[in-house]
């Protein structure tokens, strides 16, 4: 198999790293603009997408949809459903792809990543237009979502050019030595449906430009803006087989991918119960394995924000209902708790709640105005349903509380529970909705023992106007990602490296200087310093 790297024109050296602007939608521009990418992207809806496997385009009998969450009867499009014979001829051609992609220089491999950050930045507003069919995305959300997968595009093509370098090692007299930053193989990446974009061009990208070829195997809930990515990956001079799209049920070919002993890695964004699942089987050595398989895992969280008696709290309510609400409550680090010290309890639930229903404008997501759309499926809308009928008896119920009427689609409204036990179902469980718990503390102390004691440790927040208390939570506040004075959600890549403890996974750290150290190993060389005769 020839790998053709990207054209010479493109190794130029890149400029410093920089966040992706978001698009101010107050600009009519602009307003304008993401208008027509809707209307270009509606016109594409109902499309049938083949698995590509080493470059090879492969239709199935067996085919599902991906359906809008606003307006279920509406197909985004149909995908080709792999089985485990098509697993395994993903993995053939990713382990022939490999043996040539693992030797392109890290510069060229970096090229495909801001060649496709360049076109993405280009199509920004009809991938985020995608994001808004097929997940329900607000266009703000959307436009976020695809700022942060630029975003990791550029940072990790920079990073790979660092690691390139090689890691500085103390000199020895009489030694040359050097170590270096090798690739594992092959890896099955299997994103979420949250952010299809973000997180799917992270894993993979990531994966890739440390020289690893893929098997990608997006969440079925969201193959549409998979397909869009992957396509522009392909484009961007990316070689046959060093990605592989497959789609298809993940209890089928997902576990045939992390079972599969020539699989090297597996990175995964997702449920706690799969990431425990996946930890479980790419454990086990099969037949003719020569490594211990390396997880990468992302698995969710039960985040709160803590608002003692010194805090701002109007920008304490204001922090906590965007954590809450922003895309419905269907991120890992949504503030699915508020922790309030009894002083400004009672206070702040009410700016809370008046915040919410003065905000929190539900509605069809193609709407400019929208700030919260459907969740994503029926499955998501009964089990979010079903945790608040849970709520109406574990705590009072001052918002919301059920399905939003006269709407076709997946919509539950904004709902708020206050007085609820640290011990209670809805304080403790990741709901994945728009569903919040209030909860009392007596002081400080209480708080941050409560706030710790979930299975939980991803996103918190503090507001306090206390910097003895903010030093405490540094230290005391067991998550990966904390923030003081503002809201949990909203990490920006290169700014808040983001992975959590404990049953929020492996801490990986996305979008941080340690993350693409997760896809290579390292290989230390000393050789002896011959000296020159006479």
């Amino acid at each position: 198999m020839a790998v053709e790297a990207p054209p010479t024109a493109r190794l130029a050296a890149p400029g410093p790293f920089a966040n992706e602007p978001l698009t101010d939608f107050e600009n009519p521009a602009e307003r304008a603009a993401f208008q027509a990418a809707l209307e270009s992207v509606r016109a594409q809806l109902g499309r049938t997408y083949p698995l590509v496997i080493g470059g090879e385009r492969i239709d199935t009998l067996d085919t599902f949809a991906s359906r809008n969450p606003s307006d279920p009867g509406q197909v985004v499009g149909r995908f080709a459903r792999a089985d485990r014979e098509h697993v395994d001829r993903a993995i053939a051609a990713a382990a022939e792809a490999f043996a040539h992609w693992r030797r392109v220089e890290p510069a060229r491999r970096a090229a495909v990543l801001f060649a496709a950050a360049a076109e993405m930045r280009r199509r920004k507003h009809e991938l985020s237009a995608w994001m808004v069919f097929e997940v329900g995305k607000s266009w703000a959300e959307a436009d976020g979502d695809t700022a942060e997968a630029i975003d990791f595009l550029e940072y990790y093509g920079r990073e790979m050019l660092r690691l390139a370098e090689g890691a500085r090692l103390v000199p020895v007299a009489g030694e040359q030595n050097e170590m270096v930053y090798i690739p594992l193989g092959v890896g099955a990446v299997i994103p979420p449906w949250n952010f299809p974009n973000a997180i799917l061009t992270g894993m993979t990208s990531a994966a890739i430009v440390a020289g690893n070829a893929v098997i990608l195997k997006p969440a079925s809930a969201s193959p549409a803006i998979a397909w869009q990515v992957a396509s522009l990956l392909w484009e961007a001079g990316l070689p046959d087989g060093v990605l592989n799209f497959v789609t298809g049920a993940g209890a089928v070919i997902g576990d045939a991918l992390v079972d599969d002993p020539r699989t090297r890695f597996v990175a995964f964004t997702g449920s706690k119960e799969v990431g425990i699942r996946i930890n479980e089987r790419a454990a086990r050595v099969g037949p003719g394995q020569r490594w211990l398989k390396r997880t990468i895992l992302e698995m969710g969280g039960k985040d709160a924000v803590v608002v003692d008696e010194t805090a701002d709290l109007d920008a304490a309510a204001a922090g906590i209902v965007a954590s809450a609400f922003g895309f419905q409550g269907q991120k890992c680090s949504a503030g699915s708790r508020a922790i309030i010290v009894a002083d400004v309890y009672d206070a702040l639930v009410e700016k809370i709640v008046a915040r919410a229903r003065q905000t929190v404008r539900v509605g069809d997501p193609t709407d400019a105005d929208t700030v919260m759309g459907p969740v994503v499926d029926k499955a998501a809308f009964e089990k979010i349903l079903g945790y608040i009928e849970t709520g109406k008896r574990e705590g009072r119920l001052v918002l919301g509380g059920g399905q939003v009427e006269g709407r076709e689609g997946y919509f539950v409204a904004p709902t708020i529970f206050a007085d609820v036990a640290p011990e209670a179902t809805i304080a403790q469980e990741e709901i994945f909705g728009p569903v919040l718990a209030i909860l009392r503390a007596r002081d400080f102390d209480e708080a941050l023992e409560i706030a710790n004691g979930t299975e939980y440790g991803l996103t918190g927040s503090v507001y306090t106007a206390d910097p003895e208390r903010a030093e405490r939570a540094k230290r005391e506040y067991f998550v990966g990602n904390l923030y003081l004075n503002r809201k949990c959600t909203g990490a920006l890549v290169g700014a808040h490296p983001f992975g959590g403890f404990n049953m929020s996974g492996t801490d990986s750290k996305a979008g941080g200087p340690d993350y693409l150290l997760l896809f290579t190993q390292p290989k230390a060389m000393s050789a002896a310093l011959t000296p020159r005769p006479g």
